[in-house]
C-alpha cells in the first residue's frame, strides 16, 4: 500500500481517485499530478512502482500544501478573522454562516440541533 503525506492510499483504486484521499487534492489536482509526472491516471495503486509513487511524493512536496500544513494554514486564516473582528470572523466566533445563507430556518449543520421552547407545554 503507498503512503504519501502520511495518509495510506487505498489498494485497489484508481491513481487519480485515490490521491484525492489526501486532504487538499480534488480530482482536478490529481490528474494534473499525475500528468506532471507521467504516470497513467487509469492504472491502480496497486500496479505503481516505488519509483513512480516517489515521483508522485517528490511532486506534492515541491509545488502543492497538503495535509498538516494546510490544515494550520487554513486554521490561521480563520484565527486571523476572528483577531480583527472582521464580520465574517464573528459569524466564525458565533458558529454561524460566514457566506451570507439564510439562518431563519436553515444552517442546522452550523448552529447545531434545535433547542426546545422551555415551558411550550399546556
Amino acid at each position: 500500500m503507498a503512503r504519501i503525506a502520511g495518509v495510506e492510499l487505498p489498494r485497489g483504486k484508481r491513481a487519480d481517485i485515490a490521491l484525492t484521499y489526501i486532504f487538499g487534492i480534488g480530482r482536478a489536482t490529481a490528474l494534473k499530478i499525475l500528468d506532471t509526472t507521467g504516470v497513467n491516471w487509469t492504472r491502480s495503486i496497486d500496479d505503481l512502482s516505488a519509483d513512480e509513487v516517489n515521483e508522485i511524493r517528490k511532486e506534492l512536496e515541491q509545488n502543492h500544501k497538503v495535509e498538516g500544513d494546510l490544515r494550520r494554514e487554513l486554521g490561521a486564516n480563520i484565527k486571523r478573522l476572528m483577531d480583527t473582528g472582521c464580520y465574517r470572523g464573528l459569524r466564525h466566533r458565533r458558529g454561524l454562516p460566514a457566506r451570507g445563507q439564510r439562518t431563519h430556518t436553515n444552517a442546522r449543520t452550523r448552529k447545531g440541533p434545535r433547542r426546545g421552547a422551555v415551558g411550550k407545554k399546556k
